[in-house]
């Protein structure tokens, strides 16, 4: 039997995360309480630093303004890369 992978929304993420982030909350108890892997939780506390630092994630992005960023910066290239085969 084949185990199904859990996906979570990036709001879930970024309130995991803000768990650890901005309460009181170790990792390991953030994690126990919301049922998912403590490593897991662990980079996505790492990602929003970086986001909240205004790094722009490789990943899907958590916050609203880098999901922005990253929404934009797609569209850039869309527009570019037909141009680019000239």
């Amino acid at each position: 039997m084949s185990r199904r992978r859990l996906t979570f929304t990036p709001t879930f993420k970024r309130e995991a995360a803000n768990l650890v982030l901005d309460q009181v909350h170790s990792c390991l108890e953030a994690a126990k309480s919301l049922d998912v892997n403590e490593s897991l939780l662990r980079r996505w506390v790492a990602q929003l630093q970086l986001e909240r630092g205004g790094v722009t994630p490789t990943a899907k992005a958590f916050t609203p303004e880098q999901q922005t960023i990253q929404e934009l910066q797609a569209r850039i290239y869309a527009h570019l890369t037909p141009a680019a085969s000239y």
